[in-house]
């Protein structure tokens, strides 16, 4: 039998693709969903039925430990990626983040000590690093919780070391950088452009257009965390996925307005601006540790990625849960 493997947060924009990818490569999966009084899947609702079949579907929340362990019960792995993800949203609801981004990943580490599961993956960030003191970022370079959010997920990555360190609890810490694609909300800067540009817009919104980042195609980002699971010398160890590249807001911006509307014109929306103290203004991800651990390598070039998320916003279906009119905190 295929090893059975939870994913927390399933019903988001990297569970509901690696949740899909799980599936598709012959694992067994049990998505977990945020309770709501909808019945609402996420992401999950718009796959087509044969492949929702095979998934089995719980739904609770990650800060009630009770509901993490009973998730948890019969798996052999969990990849833990629930979290709240907002920058700006933890400005001023920070509290909120403590308790799902913190206190959630000890319900999950606890549960699994607990039922002796062979492998558990904490998802980090990228942001965890801050503004980049050197570059590439490797997983060594300091920590600078420069937004509540980061503060939250060092906080959850240090929760989840504590585990490997005093208990052996085979554990690895999964740093993504920049993911873009399909499904992703619109605060993201990608979706945030893309989506007005579909919807005919001539003024795109943005806020800051010095930063750089890595960016990382979603499909190649769950690729990653399934080697990465596969990998048992990364256990006890905290793992990039990146590029090792980057790209200014700039840059990016006008490589978008090139392959849907040249005409188009910036406008930069002050409301859209981080705190200056909080703009992470330099992300740059060193993946030789990946590299030399497993056979992952990026699939798509920045531009192939870009290519199919504007296929995917571009569909009329996709597009009109998007209100590009309105800045997504």
């Amino acid at each position: 039998m295929s090893k059975k493997i939870l994913v927390t947060g399933a019903d988001g924009f990297i569970g509901s693709h690696l949740v899909e990818t799980l599936v598709l490569q012959g694992y067994r999966v049990k998505a977990f969903c945020y309770y709501n009084s909808f019945n609402s899947w996420g992401w999950l609702d718009t796959f087509p039925r044969d492949l929702l079949d095979q998934i089995e579907v719980f739904t609770g929340d990650v800060r009630d430990p009770n509901g993490v362990r009973t998730a948890m019960k019969g798996c052999d792995q969990v990849f833990h990626l629930a979290a709240l993800i907002a920058i700006p949203y933890s400005y001023h609801s920070p509290n909120s983040y403590v308790d799902t981004n913190i206190n959630g990943t000890l319900n999950i580490v606890q549960a699994a000590r607990d039922l002796e599961l062979e492998r558990i993956l904490i998802t980090s960030t990228s942001e965890v690093y801050g503004t980049a003191q050197y570059i590439p970022i490797d997983e060594k370079h300091p920590r600078q919780p420069q937004s509540p959010y980061s503060a939250s997920k060092i906080g959850a990555d240090c929760i989840a070391e504590s585990f490997y360190r005093s208990f052996d609890l085979p554990i690895t810490i999964v740093r993504p950088f920049n993911t873009f694609g399909p499904r992703q909300s619109a605060r993201a800067i990608i979706p945030t452009i893309i989506s007005q540009l579909a919807n005919g817009f001539e003024e795109i919104k943005l806020g800051d257009l010095r930063p750089t980042r890595d960016f990382l195609f979603v499909k190649d980002t769950v690729q990653g965390f399934i080697d990465i699971a596969n990998a048992e010398s990364l256990i006890g160890q905290d793992c990039n996925i990146a590029t090792n590249s980057e790209i200014s807001m700039r840059a990016l911006v006008e490589t978008l307005l090139g392959l849907m509307n040249p005409q188009a014109r910036i406008v930069q929306d002050s409301s859209r601006m981080r705190p200056a103290k909080s703009e992470v203004f330099r992300l740059y991800g060193d993946n030789r540790k990946i590299l030399e651990h497993t056979n992952w390598k990026p699939a798509y070039t920045l531009e192939e990625g870009l290519r199919e998320t504007i296929t995917w916003f571009t569909n009329a279906e996709n597009l009109k849960q998007y209100k590009a009119a309105i800045y997504n905190v």
